[in-house]
């Protein structure tokens, strides 16, 4: 069977991305997209059975620690043996086979950076815990990448050091073909040694890869290595134009960045030249052989780049721009008592759980000193100090909470307080969705209070709402007064506070409960700067009708004030007022 002609569909594809990462797969990776299935299970299966016989395929968890991947001091054996015994970690153990990364869109940055510097040196080095130990491991790598969103993506140190992008989102149980898995690839791993590579093919392949906006030089090294693999599985020794153009469509095309320059459409056609005229300038630049490989090997990379390249590149970039530990619920922060264990620290078991294995680990490579110095050789003891005892550190979700600071004066209810209220409703189901807390204060008359506290039921918060009166005067400073006291609250709680004010900015009522609008307006910039100052996100929206101009700069400069950003509220139009909520909510508070 030839492996070349028979890679036509994503499967095949697919199958000859395995069976080439299987001939020669230490020291790089493949990136397997998709979730759980036949498809990935039938890719994970026929790579197991082309690698070499007896080499290990271990699969490494997202959550793994550094003693397990890397190895470290074996506690049992050190306090047996009472000197320092070091154990084997994953890595080690896995020279000379294939990692499979279950769940590698959650990998940590300081893991990923390990398995990246393990790829590339093929040693690890163990200098801990008073061990100074270097180790092969020359391992191959398959990321398993189930992210179902843009939040979730392959850490990129990963994924520039996968050489195969594998795409089987799309596959279902009646695409997966099993092809020859009977072929005999000792003989054709014996024969990718021998493998010749022409330079002209090497020009091709980087002269590609910088057209299509592919930046690191390992994507045209991983391109030459698919080719001699693809080359082998054919039983051939030199390199031919179609193993080069398959390389490029495993490796090239799904990194690519950009869509090669093409002709100007406009541009009138050219009479195709004579082969006397191609042979003269062919000749002329003495890059004729390469230049033509070249523009094979485009036009295969650039028939094989998915559709709707740029808004999928726009995509991966803003999801790249977020903040660091932003999701769904919040940014995240480092605690002690509750979370995600993410390691250990040393500290007083006071301060946090104690972790018994890392506090024996750091008192076992001082006890031949310490029991010479209690006089206590030869006993069965492990005396541990302060200074050993290590307390679990854990990365907790931190909760956000949503306030909404309400305009429910006589002026807000005769124009716009219906369509705040539908503005509300599409802002309280998208807080839902991310598991954000809300609270609701209203402010009219002469004071502002707290109509809802903060609480993760909308349905609570949407009966409230409905029920939310209007009338009286319009004291501005006092229901940002109380928004401020809130957002103190939720912070001191360890969350996140955005507050969004809603208001049409016809301050007449002081704090005092006393009238006059210019007073009144100027307590309520003083309000929004101490607003500013707790250094909480603000979001204020204008819901002042079109025709009143004043009121409208009157809200804006209460916006800058605030610090906050100024969104006016167009008539129908709450949809636009819910996604400036997410917008502000994803910024980075400065």
């Amino acid at each position: 069977m030839s492996w070349a002609n028979a890679a036509t569909s994503v499967w095949e594809r697919a199958s000859l991305a395995s069976a080439a990462f299987a001939l020669d797969p230490l020291g790089m990776g493949v990136a397997l997209r998709g979730p759980p299935g036949p498809a990935r299970d039938a890719w994970l299966r026929c790579l197991r059975e082309r690698l070499p016989r007896g080499a290990p395929v271990r699969r490494l968890p997202a959550s793994i620690t550094d003693d397990r991947l890397l190895g470290g001091l074996d506690i049992a054996a050190t306090i047996g043996a009472g000197r320092p015994i070091a154990e084997m970690g994953v890595l080690a153990q896995t020279h000379g086979g294939v990692l499979v990364l279950a769940m590698a869109e959650r990998l940590d940055s300081g893991t990923a950076a390990r398995l990246a510097a393990t790829l590339d040196s093929g040693m690890v080095v163990i200098e801990r815990d008073g061990l100074a130990l270097q180790r092969p491991a020359r391992v191959g790598m398959v990321a398993i990448d189930e992210g179902l969103s843009d939040d979730e993506t392959l850490p990129a140190i990963l994924l520039e050091r996968c050489g195969y992008i594998v795409e089987l989102s799309g596959v279902g149980a009646r695409d997966v073909d099993l092809l020859d898995t009977a072929s005999d690839f000792e003989e054709s791993r014996t024969l990718f040694k021998t493998v010749t590579v022409d330079p002209s093919i090497v020009t091709a392949l980087v002269s590609a890869a910088a057209q299509l906006g592919i930046g690191s030089l390992r994507a045209p090294l991983f391109a030459l290595r698919a080719a001699r693999a693809i080359c082998a599985l054919d039983g051939r020794r030199q390199i031919e134009d179609r193993d080069v153009e398959l390389a490029a469509i495993l490796t090239l095309a799904p990194r690519a960045t950009r869509l090669p320059a093409d002709q100007p459409e406009d541009a009138e056609p050219q009479a195709e030249p004579g082969r006397d005229q191609v042979k003269d300038a062919e000749a002329s630049r003495g890059d004729g052989p390469a230049k033509a490989l070249e523009d094979v090997v485009l036009a295969a990379a650039s028939a094989a780049i998915p559709d709707a390249l740029l808004e999928q590149i726009e995509t991966r970039r803003a999801t790249r721009a977020k903040s660091v530990g932003e999701g769904k619920a919040g940014d995240s922060q480092i605690s002690k008592r509750r979370g995600r264990p993410i390691g250990d620290r040393a500290g007083s078991p006071r301060e946090g759980r104690l972790s018994l294995i890392s506090t024996l680990r750091a008192a076992a490579p001082f006890q031949p000193l310490r029991l010479r110095e209690t006089m206590r050789v030869g006993r069965r003891t492990v005396i541990v100090r302060p200074e050993d005892f290590r307390i679990v550190h854990y990365r907790q979700a931190r909760g956000a909470t949503t306030i909404f600071v309400v305009d429910a004066s006589g002026s807000s209810a005769m124009h716009r307080l219906a369509e705040v209220k539908g503005a509300i409703e599409l802002l309280l189901a998208d807080c839902y969705v991310r598991r954000d807390s809300v609270a609701l204060i209203a402010f009219r008359g002469s004071g502002a209070e707290i109509v809802l506290p903060p609480t993760r039921s909308t349905a609570r918060a949407r009966r409230r709402l409905a029920g939310l009166p209007g009338g009286g005067g319009t004291p501005l400073a006092s229901g940002l007064d109380a928004g401020a006291a809130l957002a103190n609250q939720v912070r001191r709680k360890g969350q996140s506070a955005l507050l969004v004010l809603m208001t049409d900015g016809r301050a007449n009522v002081c704090r005092d409960g006393g009238a006059g609008r210019e007073r009144a307006f100027e307590e309520a910039l003083d309000a929004g700067r101490r607003l500013s100052a707790i250094g909480a996100q603000a979001l204020a929206i204008d819901t002042s009708a079109a025709f009143q101009r004043g009121e409208s700069a009157a809200t804006l400069r209460l916006a800058e004030a605030m610090g906050a950003r100024y969104v006016k509220l167009p008539l129908a139009e709450a949809a636009l007022v819910n996604e400036a909520v997410r917008e502000t909510s994803r910024r980075p508070r400065l």
